[in-house]
C-alpha cells in the first residue's frame, strides 16, 4: 500500500523537495494532491539521506505545504498497442486528437533498454525520402540516425514533415510506419503539423507527439522517450520499419539545463550540464536494427544551432553519436531555395552500405561523388570570380560555374510536395553532368558512361537555362 506524506521542505522551479520517510527508488513516479482536489504527476529525480526531489511534470503552481504526497512505487509506463497508428498526443502521452485513451493490457517502461551490440545488425537497407539532396548524396540507411543541422528562421519543420509524408522502404510487403515528435514549438506550430498530416493522409501510418512551448519544461524530457518507446513496440513487435522524426533536440537540451539550474547542479560547456552527452546518446542509440528482427528503428533528430554556430554543444555532441549531419544553408534559403540543403558539409557516414546495385543503382557512387565534386569547385570558383571577374576565368572553369548554379536550381530545389524516385534523382543527376565536356568526369568510369549518359544513350541534353520551376 502507498504512504502518504506532508512533508514538503521546499519549492525550486519544477522542483519540489520532500523529507524522505522511506525509501524510494530513481525515477518512481509520484502523485501530488493539492488542497483543492486537483493532482498532479512527478518523478523522484534524486534521492539524499534526509530529502527527495521530486520533478512535477505539469509544473508546481499551486502546490504548497499542505500538498500531499504519494510515491507510487513504479516508474513511468506507457500503454502500447497497433491503435496508437493514425494517434495525436501530448508530450506526456495524453490525447489531443479527441479520441479514447489507449487500452492496452501492456504498459511500457519509457526508459527503454539500449540495444546489446553483439545483437546490432549493420545497416544495409536504403530508405527513401523523396529528397535529391538526401537521397542521392546523403543516403538514409534503415537503423541510422542522421541529424539536419539547421538555424533559426530556416524551413527545418517543412523538411521533416516532407520526409516524414515521403520517406518509404522499397520493396514488396515493408510495412513502414513515422513516429513524429516535436518538443517545445508553438501553438501555431502544432497546428500546422496536425493539419499536414490530417490533409495528406500521412497521419494514417504515423504516431505524433506534440509538445508545446508553454508545456513545463520536464515533460520535454518525457516525450522524446514516449515516442521512441513507441517506436520500438512498432519495430520489435509488430516488425514493422519506424522512421522516427525528432525536432527541435535544442528544445529539449535547453530543458535539460533549465533543470539542471533548478538542481544546482555544476553546470558544464555554456551551462549546459555535464551529463547532456550521455543524456543524448541514451535517446539516439536507440536507433538500429537487431539480428532475428525483422523491423527497424531509424532516427532523424532536428537541432537548430544557436547562432548557426556548429560547433556549440548541442550540435557538437550530436554529431559524435550520430551517423553523420543533413545541414541546412542559410545561404541556399536566402536565395529562395527548398529544400535548402548544403551537400558540401553533409555526410551520411554509412551512405555506402546501403546504396548501389541491387539497393538503389550501380551508378549511384559514381554520379553522387562526380556532383559533389564540380560543385565544390563551383563553389570555391564564385569566391574567385568576385575578385577577378568571370571573364578572366578558363573555358573549364566558366563550364564549372554554370554547373554549380544548375545544380542548385535544377537539383537542389524541389517542391514541397515532389517526391523524386532514387531513379529520378540519379537520371537528373546525368541531365547535369551531361552538360560539362566528358573529360572532366574523372569519377565515372568507361562503363557507367555508356550505360548512362544521355549523350551516349542518344537522349538530347537538357539545356542548362532551363531551371526548374521554383517551389511554392
Amino acid at each position: 500500500m502507498t504512504k502518504e506524506y506532508k512533508t514538503i521542505q521546499g519549492i525550486a522551479g519544477p522542483l519540489v523537495f520532500v523529507e524522505k520517510t522511506h525509501a524510494v527508488s530513481y525515477g518512481e513516479i509520484v502523485s501530488v494532491q493539492l488542497p483543492n482536489g486537483d493532482r498532479k504527476r512527478g518523478q523522484v529525480l534524486d534521492t539524499a539521506a534526509d530529502l527527495v526531489a521530486i520533478q512535477i511534470f505539469e509544473g508546481t503552481e499551486g502546490i504548497d505545504r499542505n500538498s500531499t504526497v504519494r510515491f507510487l512505487g513504479e516508474t513511468l509506463k506507457f500503454p502500447v498497442s497497433p491503435d496508437l497508428l493514425g494517434r495525436i498526443f501530448s508530450g506526456s502521452g495524453e490525447p489531443l486528437d479527441g479520441g479514447p485513451e489507449i487500452v492496452s493490457s501492456e504498459r511500457r517502461e519509457i526508459i527503454g533498454a539500449a540495444i546489446n551490440p553483439y545483437s546490432r545488425q549493420q545497416p544495409k537497407d536504403f530508405i527513401q525520402t523523396g529528397i535529391s539532396t538526401i537521397d542521392g548524396n546523403n543516403t538514409l540507411v534503415r537503423g541510422q540516425k542522421l541529424p539536419i543541422f539547421s538555424g533559426s528562421g530556416l524551413p527545418h519543420n517543412d523538411i521533416a514533415l516532407q520526409i516524414a509524408r515521403q520517406a518509404k522502404v522499397r520493396g514488396e510487403g515493408e510495412e513502414f510506419a513515422v513516429v513524429f515528435c516535436a518538443m517545445g514549438i508553438t501553438n501555431e506550430e502544432a497546428k500546422y503539423f496536425m493539419n499536414d498530416f490530417e490533409k495528406t493522409g500521412a497521419l494514417k501510418r504515423a504516431v505524433v507527439f506534440l509538445n508545446l512551448a508553454d508545456d513545463p519544461a520536464i515533460e520535454r524530457l518525457i516525450t522524446p522517450r514516449l515516442a521512441l518507446t513507441t517506436a520500438e513496440y512498432l519495430a520489435y513487435d509488430l516488425g514493422m520499419h519506424v522512421l522516427v522524426v525528432l525536432t527541435d533536440m535544442t528544445n529539449y537540451c535547453e530543458a535539460l539545463r533549465q533543470i539542471g539550474a533548478a538542481r544546482e547542479e555544476v553546470p558544464g560547456r555554456r551551462g549546459y550540464p555535464g551529463y547532456m552527452y550521455t543524456d543524448l546518446a541514451m535517446l539516439y542509440e536507440r536507433a538500429g536494427v537487431i539480428k532475428g528482427k525483422k523491423g527497424s528503428v531509424t532516427q532523424f533528430p532536428i537541432l537548430t544551432m544557436p547562432g548557426d554556430d556548429i560547433t556549440h554543444p548541442i550540435p557538437d555532441l550530436s554529431g559524435y553519436i550520430t551517423e553523420g549531419q543533413i545541414v541546412v544553408s542559410r545561404e541556399l534559403h536566402r536565395k529562395g531555395i527548398f529544400p535548402p540543403i548544403n551537400v558540401l558539409p553533409s555526410l551520411s557516414r554509412l551512405m555506402n552500405l546501403g546504396i548501389g546495385k541491387g539497393k538503389t543503382r550501380e551508378d549511384h557512387k559514381g554520379v553522387s561523388d562526380q556532383c559533389y565534386a564540380l560543385y565544390a569547385e563551383g563553389r570555391d570558383l564564385r569566391g574567385l570570380v568576385a575578385i577577378v571577374g568571370k571573364g578572366a576565368l578558363s573555358e573549364r572553369d566558366q563550364k564549372t560555374l554554370e554547373f554549380a548554379e544548375l545544380f542548385e536550381d535544377r537539383y537542389v530545389r524541389q517542391g514541397k510536395s515532389e517526391d523524386r524516385s532514387i531513379e529520378n534523382t540519379l537520371d537528373l543527376g546525368w541531365e547535369l553532368l551531361a552538360t560539362m565536356p566528358e573529360s572532366i568526369l574523372t569519377r565515372l568510369d568507361k562503363k557507367l558512361l555508356d550505360a548512362y549518359h544521355p549523350a551516349r544513350k542518344g537522349k538530347a541534353v537538357a539545356p542548362a537555362a532551363a531551371p526548374m520551376a521554383k517551389a511554392h
